[in-house]
């Protein structure tokens, strides 16, 4: 998601396809266009965003904002979602940690 008024880019539209087709393991994953950016969900609840400018975020809580801090994640507004590292992105066994994280997160 990127902010209100902002507009869909391409950026945006290939970071969230390639999001959700390395997510694939976990089904129920899919995208929806949110303010010039799109929302990553699991079965109908968001845990996840692609901003305007392709960059990846993750629904945290006070149990794993710890980790996030640790990597330099910055925070995307005033939403409890922070930027998910270039280093988890490339690594598909700790992405889908993260995400399953994330995931469960928003269930709460």
């Amino acid at each position: 998601m990127g902010t209100k008024g902002d507009k869909l880019t391409p950026v945006s539209q290939a970071a969230a396809e390639q999001l959700v087709s390395r997510l694939a393991k976990v089904e129920g994953i899919s995208a929806k266009k949110m303010f010039g950016g799109h929302g990553i969900f699991h079965q109908g609840k968001m845990f996840g965003i692609v901003d305007s400018k392709g960059n990846v975020y993750f629904k945290v809580n006070d149990s794993s904002y710890k980790k996030y801090a640790e990597q330099d994640s910055h925070k995307h507004g005033k939403m409890p979602y922070y930027s998910v590292p270039v280093k988890v992105l490339e690594n598909e066994v700790t992405l889908l940690e993260w995400a399953w994280e994330s995931i469960e997160i928003s269930k709460l």
